[in-house]
């Protein structure tokens, strides 16, 4: 019994040996090289040699602070304001470059709000990776109801038996095996200011009426651009995984609810969700860490601008490593990147586990 249990678990270890030595390689080591550079100078290319610096790459990318700016005001008190009536306040520059200020050093303004006749500035010592880490956030935010939900109707929609219903599904999911860089390269001509597919769209909807936009050239519209093109990109792939989710599902089930005189919703609340309980947790792990790797739609179609409004945190571990030769910068993007995700996959493990 034991001689078959140990040539039973070396047949599983050698099964298991080629993933694993491809996960250490590729995957856990690298993770232990970052962490460490991410505590060191090291650059990409340097004649002076690494050294330790602790925790100061961290401190400069997270580095936040909130500074009071009181008005200006004239010879007899009066709050100074400007041509259109807005109040004069000093440059930020004149804090952050003060001597008897050292905490804010190196610092810029980041956003800032109204208090009365005073602003509040919050300035940080890396504006553009918290530009990248906001932006990432919303993106996930985005992306995760917009993928999902879209996929799920889909899969109620073509999980018929009707015919022709098989072209459908191919359709649906043509775009996930087109590489998603000549994705970005078309969207890029639809979302062009000029003449793009989607202006000329609108301004025939519109007859003549719609003015043209440049989706990626303005930083309100070019981040929800990427977003739109990056969920109807993905939707194909977790439509597939809803579909075979809902195939599970006993017919028997659908065909107590009818007998009892359950409406559709009432199906799909009663029957239909909680069969596919399983697989929303699945879909939900995957799109979201999925949507954390964004990189290859900011590089391709707008190089993380314009005002580095489609930074993202990926994208700014790149740039920083290869680009600027940064590589310690990179690498402690990466392991800040790293802990978010693990922590945001703890948390929807809690709240998606199983209650008695």
């Amino acid at each position: 019994m034991a001689s078959k249990l140990t040539r039973s678990n070396g047949v599983g270890w050698a099964f298991a040996l080629p993933g694993f030595v491809l996960i250490t390689t590729f995957i856990i080591l690298p993770f232990f090289f970052a962490f460490w550079f991410s505590l060191t100078n090291q650059r990409l290319i340097s004649p002076n040699p690494t050294e330790f610096i602790g925790l100061s790459n961290y401190e400069r990318l997270l580095g936040l602070d909130v500074i009071t700016l009181e008005p200006e005001r004239d010879d007899t008190g009066k709050i100074v304001r400007d041509e259109d009536g807005e109040i004069q306040y000093p440059r930020v520059r004149t804090i952050t470059r003060n001597p008897d200020f050292p905490e804010y050093k190196g610092m810029r303004e980041w956003f800032r709000w109204q208090s009365g006749d005073n602003a509040k500035v919050v300035i940080a010592s890396d504006v553009v990776f918290m530009k990248a880490l906001v932006n990432t956030l919303t993106f996930v935010v985005f992306i995760v109801p917009l993928q999902g939900g879209g996929a799920l109707l889909l899969a109620l929609l073509i999980n018929q038996r009707l015919r022709g219903i098989n072209g459908f599904r191919t359709i649906y999911f043509m775009p996930v095996v087109i590489s998603i860089v000549v994705i970005s390269l078309l969207w890029r001509f639809i979302y062009d200011g000029n003449d793009g597919l989607l202006n000329n769209i609108l301004a025939a909807l519109t007859f003549g009426l719609f003015e043209p936009v440049d989706w990626l050239g303005n930083p309100d519209t070019a981040l929800g651009s990427i977003i739109v093109m990056s969920a109807w990109q993905g939707v194909g792939l977790h439509m597939v995984i809803w579909l075979s989710g809902l195939q599970t599902i006993s017919p028997t089930l659908y065909e107590v609810a009818a007998i009892e005189g359950a409406s559709k919703w009432q199906t799909f609340r009663y029957v239909t969700w909680p069969g596919l309980r399983n697989t929303a947790i699945l879909v939900l792990i995957v799109i979201t860490m999925q949507a954390f790797a964004l990189f290859a739609q900011i590089d391709v179609m707008t190089n993380g601008g314009p005002l580095d409004s489609t930074q993202t945190l990926v994208f700014q571990a790149v740039e920083r490593g290869y680009g600027k030769q940064d590589i310690s910068g990179g690498s402690a993007i990466s392991v800040i990147l790293f802990f978010m995700v693990l922590a945001i996959s703890l948390v929807q493990r809690y709240l998606t586990r199983e209650r008695s």
